[in-house]
């Protein structure tokens, strides 16, 4: 229901009390943003995807679904490098739970992907689970795409992300050193290929690019520990901090700019994040966000 639909109802009605229909019109005008606590890792990314509508919100039966963790480095997991394995896990259950056919999870990795899938876990994590399929990037799949960008007017994406009827962006929440923090905007770069590190001349603007070609249905970041410095790759335990958290939000800016504010930091702090909000693809203004405890 709009806005206009909405008031014409209500009006027509005459039963709902004036302060709450305010309330209600004040929540159409916000993007939801769930938030789960807690050390049982399954069971708070549960509780945040129930808390945004429930996976069969986003996920259909019969769906072919890709699930694009941030497994892009040779780190083990309390590093906070690359999603959780377990968070992955119970992401991907959900989804079959829900009646996905099929879900890829796969990422361009950083470092050698042999060593990146077995090392950050979640190879392991996803083993015996049917209908899934966790599998290396096959460079042959790269497809140039017509992007119509602001900076980027095509590139290289992976087909098996273009084919699917469902994107789910998992990214873990951490520093970055060039653009300050990688978020879900910022986990696109996974799906990519080519020469990369072009993109750094205007990055803000050409992630802002590719993710409006390629929209995440659904983001869910993975805060049960973050990196906070010397990211992405990281290394030292000293810069892992434990926040038993995962954030899940069908608006993509929303959920980074919320993450945003786990660092210390301001949503207008990250330059992609303000990129994405000016183009559209979401809500970086945190009083026009609403945030639950799920």
């Amino acid at each position: 229901m709009d806005r206009r639909t909405f008031i014409k109802s209500a009006g027509a009605a005459t039963v709902l009390a004036p302060v709450l229909v305010q309330e209600l019109l004040a929540a159409q005008d916000k993007s939801l943003v769930a938030v789960a606590e807690g050390t049982d890792y399954p069971a708070i990314t549960r509780k945040a995807i129930n808390a945004v509508g429930g996976m069969k919100r986003y996920v259909k039966a019969g769906d072919l679904v890709v699930v694009k963790p941030n497994m892009g480095w040779d780190r083990s997991p309390e590093f906070a490098a690359n999603s959780h394995p377990l968070v992955v896990r119970a992401v991907v259950e959900e989804c079959l739970a829900a009646g996905a056919r099929k879900v890829k999870v796969f990422d361009h990795t950083c470092n050698d992907p042999r060593r990146c899938y077995v090392n950050s876990g979640i190879e392991k994590a996803l083993k015996g689970l049917k209908g899934v399929e966790c599998k290396q990037i096959e460079p042959e799949r790269f497809r140039m795409t017509a992007l119509k960008g602001q900076f980027l007017k095509e590139w290289e994406l992976y087909d098996e992300a273009l084919a699917a009827n469902v994107f789910i962006n998992l990214p873990v929440a951490k520093h970055h050193g060039l653009s300050r923090l990688t978020l879900g905007l910022k986990n696109i770069m996974g799906v990519m290929g080519g020469n990369r590190g072009f993109t750094h001349r205007n990055l803000a603007v050409a992630l802002a690019d590719v993710n409006s070609h390629l929209r995440s249905h659904l983001t869910i970041i993975d805060a049960t520990r973050i990196l906070t410095a010397h990211g992405p790759q990281g290394g030292n335990l000293a810069d892992v901090k434990v926040l038993n958290k995962v954030i899940a939000s069908a608006d993509i800016v929303a959920a980074d700019a919320y993450a945003t504010t786990l660092f210390g930091l301001k949503p207008a702090d990250i330059a992609v994040t303000v990129a994405a909000h000016k183009r559209g693809l979401g809500q970086m203004n945190l009083d026009r966000i609403k945030v639950v405890k799920a």
